[in-house]
């Protein structure tokens, strides 16, 4: 007789988990400043896996490699063939910038889909995977567009500002534009679909049974991985156009 209302009560706590707070959220005052507290708190969460992860594989190489060593390498010989393919011969002093913004999206997003962020109550707002907040991925968009501008201007010093004008004067306003509207795509293509993937799963759990939405959170798995990889590209890419020279 019980057997129903302990159902009832599972997945009550189910669709609780699943669900999205939009517009709250949780501060801390820092001198004059406002921070999304939520945002800080998940975002050395995250670090503190890649750190963790880092000091592992390094703890102790091996000549030849074990199944550990093995995956860490492959990783990164994963993020040097996307460096320098979108960069060209001159990827080496990027792959770190290109791996650093790859993984740390990757496992941000990975751990907004896999972790149960809502077990931890707040005051206000909830936990989320930090790249669901716009705040983040503008930083990282803008930090793209600051590696952009230095990777040119490291090259070709001011002569890199020739470009605007060429092949004529006359598009320059348009050149500009581009310059400025690399970075807000970035940021709004990855926060966009990561909401996104989030509002479907919220929505599915309300109109069908749980068993329906868990192939999608699964789906999200992989969508977020690739968020990350089209992120990371971009970011290379935007590099190495710069540092060629061209459009």
């Amino acid at each position: 007789m019980n057997v129903i209302p302990c159902s009832i009560k599972t997945l009550k706590g189910l669709y609780d988990i699943s669900g999205v707070e939009v517009g709250q959220h949780f501060y801390w005052q820092i001198g004059g400043l406002q921070i999304h507290a939520q945002v800080l708190i998940t975002s050395w969460i995250v670090i503190t896996i890649l750190l963790g992860s880092v000091i592992i594989a390094v703890r102790n190489p091996q000549t030849i490699p074990t199944d550990g060593q093995n995956f860490f390498e492959y990783v990164l010989e994963f993020i040097r063939d996307l460096s320098k393919t979108q960069i060209g011969e001159e990827y080496g002093p990027w792959v770190p910038f290109i791996g650093t913004m790859f993984l740390f999206i990757f496992v941000s997003n990975w751990s907004g889909a896999l972790l149960p962020w809502k077990i931890i109550q707040l005051p206000h707002g909830e936990l989320a995977a930090p790249t669901n907040d716009i705040n983040t991925t503008v930083a990282l968009a803008l930090l793209t567009s600051v590696a952009y501008f230095y990777a040119g201007l490291s090259k070709k010093g001011l002569s890199y500002f020739e470009k605007y004008i060429k092949p004529t004067p006359i598009l320059l306003p348009i050149n500009i534009l581009e310059d400025f509207t690399k970075p807000l795509s970035l940021s709004f293509r990855l926060f966009g679909n990561i909401l996104a993937d989030e509002l479907v799963v919220v929505v599915l759990v309300s109109l069908v049974p749980l068993v329906v939405p868990i192939p999608v959170m699964f789906l999200g798995l992989f969508t977020s991985g690739i968020q990350a990889l089209i992120f990371a590209t971009l970011a290379a890419a935007y590099i190495g156009e710069s540092m060629e020279g061209h459009h």
